[in-house]
């Protein structure tokens, strides 16, 4: 496995490969990884010749009072992890050689990037797509893969494959969870061993959404409330709860089929994402 941590030693790396028509998986992370992560890596060496994670805590999607400083970094055993899996290249730049001091480009996927997550952090997507866009650049995969526990983010690199017409495949790995339902995510180790019991309730409260909508018990309006009050009794502070069309992710009606759930809410000082993508039955005439 060969680490560098320069743009121009990754992309003389990557040159040789693309002459040699090799396909290549590319599996962007911050780092401190966990199983989710190891799963993409394991996807991604079924998909492609070469495989390359990048390992880098993007500062710019971290807003004000967030916890850029105090994100878990742990480099030395993530290269550990990734040189058992066989991983052909890890990247790991640091801020200054992803970001030049004078830089000026901001790319941002307006609309979606201002709702849910969007709408509680300012500009974190804008710092998602920019460097996402950067890394698409310097790796030049023909495959990046990316968990969808953040179904928001994944949205929105879709959205900028497309509008940018990038050559990259995307493929969305099923969230990794806990036998308790919770999902991984390098946040969780900042929780309590309280907060720890607590927390799967997040995914409890999306798939007793789930169940009212599959028995038409309530309006989607009643249901989002509900489930925001379940979660603040349970201890939560919820961000936002929202029931939506998996293909475009606005608010869905009860006349669409294909729904995501949506869902934040801070846990202590921990805030946590989840969803829940389903197919509604259609009704019985």
């Amino acid at each position: 496995m060969l680490t560098v941590k320069s743009v121009i030693a990754a992309q003389e790396i990557i040159k040789t490969w693309h002459l040699a028509h090799e396909s290549i998986a590319f599996v962007p992370t911050m780092g401190n990884l966990h199983e989710g992560h190891l799963q993409l890596v394991k996807v991604a060496k079924t998909t492609a010749a070469r495989v390359v994670v990048s390992i880098f805590v993007n500062p710019t999607q971290f807003g004000a009072g967030e916890d850029f400083e105090n994100y878990p970094r742990t480099e030395q055993q993530d290269q550990e992890k990734l040189a058992e899996m066989d991983v052909d290249l890890v990247f790991l730049p640091s801020a200054s050689e992803i970001y030049s001091s004078n830089a000026q480009t901001i790319v941002s996927v307006t609309g979606i990037s201002e709702q849910y997550c969007g709408a509680s952090r300012p500009g974190h997507f804008n710092g998602v797509a920019t460097v996402v866009c950067k890394l698409f650049n310097i790796i030049q995969p023909t495959i990046a893969l990316f968990g969808l526990k953040d179904f928001q983010q994944f949205f929105i690199i879709q959205r900028l494959v497309s509008d940018l017409n990038m050559p990259i495949q995307l493929i969305g790995v099923d969230t990794v969870r806990e036998s308790s339902g919770l999902a991984l995510s390098s946040r969780n180790a900042y929780l309590s061993a309280e907060e720890k019991n607590s927390a799967p309730l997040l995914y409890q409260a999306l798939k007793t959404a789930q169940a009212a909508i599959f028995a038409n018990s309530a309006s989607y309006t009643d249901i989002e409330q509900h489930t925001l009050r379940f979660l603040q009794e349970a201890g939560f502070n919820p961000d936002y709860f929202a029931i939506c069309r998996s293909h475009d992710l606005q608010r869905a009606t009860q006349d669409d089929s294909e729904l995501v759930l949506l869902i934040a809410a801070r846990l202590g000082k921990t805030r946590l994402i989840d969803n829940l993508r389903f197919t509604k039955p259609t009704k019985l005439s």
